[in-house]
């Protein structure tokens, strides 16, 4: 049974950081890419960061990209996404996703950020 645990959301003043952890079972986890997604109310879930499998390539959203690193650990099943420089527009519900094959996508249950002095 495939589960994905997000962990470390909350309330940081503009400037600050998080670092947000999902903890993932149930599948073979270094043989999959691994995505970081955001969503805020009324609008389309965005996906924010993307790892390789076993994890040589990052790619990021532009609106992220260089405040945003995306890490995983191939042993203990977590992939991290450490935000800095946080800004009130990185407010949002942020999910921990996986693709294991056509239209097989699994999410975990989110974790709030906000971000406001």
């Amino acid at each position: 049974q495939v589960q994905l645990v997000e962990s470390g959301g909350g309330l940081v003043q503009p400037g600050g950081s998080l670092r947000l952890s999902c903890a993932a079972s149930g599948f073979q986890f270094n043989a999959y890419p691994m995505n970081w997604y955001r969503q805020v109310p009324g609008k389309e879930r965005v996906r924010v960061a993307r790892i390789s499998a076993p994890g040589g390539v990052r790619t990021y959203d532009d609106s992220v990209k260089g405040r945003f690193t995306i890490f995983r650990d191939n042993v203990q099943y977590t992939v991290d996404l450490q935000m800095d420089n946080l800004k009130p527009e990185d407010t949002a519900v942020y999910y921990c996703n996986v693709l294991l094959g056509a239209d097989v996508d699994y999410w975990g249950q989110g974790t709030q950020v906000s971000v406001s002095s």
